[in-house]
């Protein structure tokens, strides 16, 4: 009893006031970074340093994620986007191998629709495409890192990482997110699981059908 008491306040009140104060604190001292990024990616991308998309969070309550936009916005002949290699730009590679993409995240932490640790913030339209099983990893705040990306990150299948996302939010703890703070910085400095083999992001989510 005592040690579920504990869980419960750690989720709904310790958890929530650490990320608040750990944000504020990493944008004041990250600060002088987060300016040179803005600029050198204005500067890439046409005075579009941002890139906002709209994203599921606890509950698939829809809000708005900022990162930083490491490709531009070059399209073809037919006005179509050229393909993601092509986009990514000199500088957006580079702030995208530092994990550096992720740091104006700090600001989604801030307004409290994300946490430090959690399940990534997907698409919306993979909403329909999950098992029942898999959508329980909306029962929590998305996270700027969790236990999927510190065990393989971009670098492992679908079905792995929500098998991930699933354990996480059964398994939640002071400790657990901790650890996952500590494997997220050795693997940031390591540069591992960034992309899928070949590819410079991600395959997007077919459905278990398709997996």
């Amino acid at each position: 009893m005592r040690a579920l008491f504990f869980s419960n306040m750690y989720k709904s009140i310790t958890k929530p006031t650490f990320d608040f104060f750990c944000a504020l604190l990493g944008l004041l001292v990250l600060s002088p970074i987060f300016l040179i990024a803005w600029i050198g990616l204005a500067i890439a991308n046409n005075g579009k340093p941002f890139f906002y998309q709209r994203r599921p969070g606890k509950r698939e309550r829809i809000f708005t994620i900022i990162k930083f936009k490491t490709m531009n916005d070059k399209r073809s002949a037919d006005g179509q986007l050229l393909p993601d290699a092509k986009r990514l730009t000199a500088i957006g590679s580079f702030v995208r191998k530092t994990s550096l993409d992720e740091l104006p995240q700090l600001l989604n932490v801030l307004k409290g629709d994300m946490s430090f640790v959690g399940p990534r913030p997907l698409l919306p339209e993979y909403l329909p495409l999950y098992s029942e099983t898999q959508r329980k990893r909306h029962n929590v705040k998305p996270g700027i890192t969790g236990w999927a990306q510190v065990n393989g990150r971009n670098a492992i299948s679908w079905e792995q990482k929500f098998a991930y996302d699933v354990w996480y939010v059964a398994h939640q703890s002071f400790a657990l997110d901790l650890q996952i703070l500590f494997r997220t910085v050795k693997k940031v400095f390591k540069s591992e699981g960034i992309s899928q083999t070949g590819q410079v992001t991600t395959e997007r989510f077919l459905g278990n059908a398709k997996e």
